[in-house]
This record gives structure tokens, C-alpha cells and sequence, in this order.
């Protein structure tokens, strides 16, 4: 098959279960080997481990796979796979297609950012991981949940599952690479006066990531985008606090007590300025348009050295 099929063609080729159970065999080899490299298994050894009538049909099949989930070693007549056929058979696997597991409600640790509360309830939503407040009942934040995520953690494991994924996301997001297809995100910044929000926003700007590939979008407010820079990541360590193993929901609480801060400082080009607070010192991000930051500045308060 040749590498311009529509999307309709290209899953028309996963409706045979031989074909998927091809899919399997070479990711279950690529296991039991333990190869670092890329696994591939000759027409024969997918034969002795695949059930198929005969040759000639396992022909046929290799075949179709070839080229867009198969990739072919003439020299040894093996098969390994395309990138599409790794992250299809990875799908599969997990059981990503099946609706995930009830969640919740687990009671936890975080801030709103509406009211201050510090105890959150998590619940799946529409799909969703959906933290709730449990004094004021409004949302605090929401992410993309996976059914392998629930399907074998409970509780604090669960959450902790979540914010690892989370962290990780943020961290491509910006450097402008999408975590969902490796294609490039664009971000800029939103006033919030423009976008519509169930009451005062804890913030007057917020970060907009748009895949240009995929279309993945999110949103944050521009403080909690900044806190993943490098430099704010070393300050807050240095005060005690890990941004590289927390949930966002764990920083709403400084959105809320102003510890946390952001605003414009300049226009023609537009300039932003984010600032953390942390005991007796200040860290300052100046932002650009897209969210890039162009300069920092710590800052400590007088009378401390």
C-alpha cells in the first residue's frame, strides 16, 4: 500500500482481526525480546505465532499492513513497524478505545482559585479528570483522562497518575512541541476581559496552545503557564515547593492570595510580566506576546540579604 491513503482508507485496513492480531504479535516479540532497537520478525515467526489458514493469505495481509503500519526488510523478508503502526498497536494494547472506569469522588489536597478553599474532590466528567471545590462547588481544573490511567489506580495514585501526565504535557506544550502528535503549538496570550468566565477570573490572562497538526487546545492562566519555565522551577525548589510534581490544581491557591500575579507592562509589542512571591523573594518573568519569556529578575525585599 502506498503512503496517501485517505483516513477512511487507512482504517478500513484495521477492520480484519488478523491483521490486528499481526499488529499484536510484533509488539508482543518486541517485549519478549527486550530489544532496544526496532523489533522485527521474519514471515515466518509471525506465521508460527499468528492463527491464519495459510501462507498465501498471511500474504495478503502483510500486504495491505505494509507501508503505512508495516515496514518491510527486503534483505531478510522481516517487518517492524511505521511510527502509525507502533502508536496504533500501543492503543490497542492499553484498551484506550473502551470507556474508562468510575472515578471519585477522592478527596484531595489543591486551591480555588474562586474562594481559597484547600480541599478539592476529584470525579471523571465527561471523560474528564474534573476537580471540584468542596466549599464553593465550582471547578477548579480539568484534564484529559486515559482509560489505562483508571483502570489499575485508585485514590492518590490515581491523581498523582494524572499530574505526572499533566506535567509532562506542559513542559512539551512550551517548547511549542504538542504531546498528543509531536506537531507544533502556538500559543498566545488572551485577555481575559475577552473570554468568557463564570464570574471574576483569578487572573487577567491566560495562555491559548493550539496544535497546528492536531488541534489540541489549552488554556492556562498565564501565571501557572510561566511556572514552568526553568528559571521559576529552580526558584520554587529553592523555597520548597516541586512544580515538576505537583497538579495545577495545587498552585490555584497562590492565584487566589495574589502570591502568584501577572500583568501588561508594555504594548506595541505587548509585554507581560509574571511575578512569584516565596517568602522573602520575588521572581520576575517578562513574556513577550507568545508567551516566551525574554528576561527574568530576582528580586529580594529589603532588609533581607
Amino acid at each position: 500500500m502506498g503512503s496517501e491513503q485517505t483516513a477512511d482508507e487507512l482504517f478500513q485496513l484495521l477492520s480484519d482481526e488478523i491483521r490486528l492480531d499481526i499488529l499484536r504479535t510484533v509488539a508482543v516479540a518486541q517485549n519478549e525480546n527486550k530489544q532496544r532497537g526496532v523489533a522485527s520478525l521474519s514471515f515466518s515467526e509471525i506465521y508460527d505465532r499468528v492463527e491464519v489458514d495459510d501462507t498465501s493469505k498471511l500474504s495478503y495481509h502483510l500486504g495491505e499492513l505494509t507501508g503505512t503500519f508495516l515496514r518491510k526488510h527486503d534483505e531478510n523478508d522481516s517487518y517492524a513497524f511505521t511510527h502509525a503502526g507502533e502508536q496504533l498497536v500501543r492503543f490497542v494494547l492499553a484498551e484506550n478505545y473502551r470507556q474508562p472506569d468510575p472515578v471519585g469522588p477522592i478527596e484531595t489536597e489543591g486551591g480555588c482559585q474562586w474562594c481559597g478553599e484547600q480541599t478539592l474532590e476529584a470525579i471523571l466528567e465527561d471523560q474528564y479528570f474534573m476537580m471540584y471545590c468542596t466549599a464553593c462547588e465550582r471547578g477548579a481544573t480539568a484534564y484529559r483522562v486515559r482509560p489505562a490511567q483508571v483502570r489499575d489506580r485508585t485514590g492518590e495514585d490515581l491523581i498523582d497518575a494524572v499530574a505526572r501526565e499533566q506535567v509532562g504535557d506542559l513542559l512539551k506544550s512550551r517548547r511549542g512541541v504538542c504531546p498528543d502528535c509531536a506537531g507544533r503549538i502556538e500559543t498566545e496570550i488572551w485577555d481575559t476581559e475577552d473570554v468568557p468566565f463564570p464570574g471574576e477570573p483569578p487572573v487577567p490572562f491566560i495562555t491559548a496552545s493550539e496544535c497546528q497538526s492536531c488541534l489540541r487546545f489549552l488554556s492556562l492562566p498565564l501565571p501557572v503557564a510561566a511556572a514552568y519555565h526553568p528559571e521559576s522551577i529552580s526558584f520554587h525548589w529553592g523555597h520548597g515547593l516541586d512544580i515538576l510534581d505537583a497538579g495545577i490544581w495545587k498552585f490555584n491557591g497562590y492565584l487566589y492570595d495574589d502570591q502568584w500575579t501577572a500583568e501588561r507592562v508594555a504594548t506595541d509589542p505587548a509585554e507581560y510580566r509574571v511575578e512569584f512571591r516565596r517568602e522573602e523573594a520575588t521572581l520576575r518573568l517578562f513574556l513577550d506576546e507568545t508567551a516566551t519569556v525574554t528576561h527574568t529578575e530576582r528580586v529580594r525585599r529589603r532588609g533581607q540579604r
